[in-house]
């Protein structure tokens, strides 16, 4: 029947998010600190990834941008990799691969932040990004599943969905951009609401 497999997939999620979030509870914590500080000194945030996790990217930007908590200050952010034309023409006249660091290096500085989402952690793009932002001195945070793949040893918070389901890890991911946007602005000093 598929109302068992709607259980299922359901209680999955649930589980696989409570584990997630058991496990990295206090490193959550102290990114959403380092993250707060950053915007403190006055850092942008550059979120960045490929397919569903570019979705996330730019959802996370819009949470940024445009609070949906009334007094709740915007904070400044951009999504990567969502400019077409920039995009096609880095790939044709380049490699699709350097594109993301290319913005960052163009556009990111010392002290800034990157938020890069990979499900397998692998994307040369981002894992080029990433490095990217290192040798500019940013604060990296990377959301990745199943092993964490590269990309956990290039972040200053990696935070690794331990499953093989995209969809698990991506579910995981949104309810994750969702918790360091909302501590981002407690640490910050700003009211509970949520």
């Amino acid at each position: 029947m598929l109302r068992d497999a709607i259980l299922r997939k359901c209680r999955e999620s649930t589980a696989t998010k409570e584990r997630f979030f058991a496990e990295h509870a206090d490193r959550i914590e102290a990114c959403a600190r380092e993250m707060a500080r950053a915007f403190d000194a006055g850092a942008r945030l550059f979120a960045l990834g490929n397919g569903g996790s570019a979705c996330d990217a730019q959802h996370l930007v819009v949470e940024m941008m445009h609070p949906v908590v009334d007094k709740r200050p915007p904070l400044p952010a951009l999504a990567l990799g969502a400019d077409m034309p920039l995009v096609s023409a880095l790939g044709n006249d380049r490699d699709f691969s350097v594109g993301l660091a290319h913005e960052l290096r163009v556009l990111g500085r010392e002290g800034d932040i990157v938020v890069a989402i990979s499900t397998s952690g692998r994307s040369a793009n981002v894992l080029r990004a990433l490095v990217a932002a290192r040798e500019l001195g940013m604060l990296t945070v990377g959301f990745s599943g199943r092993d964490g793949g590269r990309m956990a040893e290039l972040c200053d918070f990696a935070f690794v969905v331990a499953s093989f389901s995209i969809h698990r890890i991506q579910e995981t991911h949104e309810t994750l951009l969702h918790v360091l946007w909302d501590l981002v602005h407690l640490v910050r000093g700003e009211e509970d609401v949520l």
